[in-house]
């Protein structure tokens, strides 16, 4: 049994927090006092069917704290799980709160071993090593879907371990976090793979990146296809029957977004600062181009159900994804931006908002009195709720699924 400290309580924090607290002494450290409240009270801060259910029914060896000074010398591994959020000024994830960490740490004469999950560009591990003087450090990235957190860490698709190849001592800490991770996973045989962190580094952010470009591929050819009047199902059906090509993640948005994909492309794309390339920057483009297609679509049906004057459209949840309670860099908030430039009055039906405005937009907490008000409501994912006014509902969610 080792003891670990979990940095961060988002759901890449919480979900390794959760999975190694099975087997291992686990203290969850946060910043805002309610969320640690709601751990020790084995309440999940976050909508995930998996940590609800571990939090409230198994057996974990999990506490939580705003203190983590008081815990750090005493600990095996400290994992590091605090966001990184894109600068678009800087051209580069903002890892102040990495390096804010690693400096506590330090402060505190650990010698644990530091476990980076958060997001970094290529070359970061190195580069904090050097500042810090303190190699004791390797990446793990996160390969982790928003609400199966959890689920993804007992099942994962593989394990990626960076660490300085070179040293003996780190690559047996190495290891042995990652027979700790298998030890709390469900799933057997897993894929484990040893490496550079820079590779690792890279392996985080071409995967999001492949996704994105998914995600955009399949938005464009729903793009074209409902500019030219074709059924998009029946092309996609048709494209995906290929073995090749295969029959997932592939349902049409408004957009990606999220905690991931948005921030990782950009970055990636800034990593090519001196690299010839073409697709990874055109991915970033695309995904805007989407975005405003989707806000002229909708402006022209709305002024066609009722004429160019008191259009009000109706956003139903700002959220990114079906059962998510997030929608930090959701698509449809940069759609409703363009509607209200194009002078479209714009309500919110979004039932984790307390506000009655968001963004200088109405929020209506009734659900019968927005659908009433609205007179073309719009959501990224589709849902049941909106069955008896479907007649003025727009959507691009072709397979009612994520």
């Amino acid at each position: 049994m080792k003891k670990i400290v979990v940095v961060g309580t988002g759901y890449v924090g919480l979900s390794n927090a959760v999975l190694l607290a099975q087997n291992n002494e686990v203290v969850c450290v946060d910043i805002v006092k309610d969320k640690v409240e709601m751990i020790n009270n084995r309440i999940s801060p976050i909508v995930d069917n998996e940590i609800i259910d571990y939090l409230s029914n198994k057996k974990l060896n999990l506490v939580a704290t705003l203190d983590g000074k008081k815990y750090y010398n005493q600990a095996d591994y400290i994992i590091i799980a605090t966001p990184t959020n894109y600068d678009d000024e800087k051209n580069y994830f903002d890892t102040s709160s990495i390096e804010k960490t690693i400096s506590d740490v330090l402060e505190t004469k650990s010698e644990a071993t530091i476990v980076i999950k958060s997001t970094i560009p290529v070359g970061y591990v190195k580069s904090v090593i050097s500042k810090f003087n303190y190699n004791n450090i390797v990446f793990l990235p996160e390969f982790l879907r928003e609400g199966k957190a959890l689920y993804d860490n007992l099942y994962p698709s593989r394990i990626i371990v960076g660490f300085e190849q070179n040293n003996a001592n780190l690559s047996q800490k190495a290891h042995l976090f990652a027979e700790l991770l298998q030890e709390g996973a469900i799933k057997k045989d897993i894929d484990i793979l040893y490496m550079e962190t820079t590779e690792a580094e890279a392996v985080k952010l071409f995967a999001n990146t492949y996704l994105a470009l998914r995600v955009s591929f399949f938005n464009e050819l729903d793009t074209y296809a409902e500019s030219k009047g074709l059924n998009t199902k029946n092309i996609i059906d048709g494209v995906c029957l290929d073995p090749r090509i295969g029959n997932y993640y592939n349902n049409p948005s408004f957009g990606y977004g999220g905690y991931c994909l948005p921030k990782d492309t950009k970055q990636l794309l800034a990593n090519y600062k001196d690299v010839p390339e073409q697709i990874i920057g055109a991915i970033v483009c695309a995904n805007q181009t989407r975005k405003e297609y989707v806000a002229n679509r909708i402006y022209e049906i709305a002024t066609n159900k009722k004429g160019n004057g008191n259009i009000t459209i109706g956003v139903y949840r700002l959220t990114m994804k079906a059962n998510s309670d997030n929608f930090r860099s959701s698509a449809i908030q940069d759609v409703i931006k363009h509607l209200k430039q194009k002078g479209a009055k714009v309500i919110i039906y979004e039932p984790t908002l307390a506000e009655d405005n968001f963004y200088d937009n109405k929020v209506v907490a009734n659900l019968q009195e927005f659908k009433d008000m609205s007179d073309l409501i719009i959501t990224n994912r589709y849902d049941t709720k909106l069955e008896d006014v479907a007649d003025k509902v727009y959507t691009r969610d072709i397979f009612r699924k994520d």
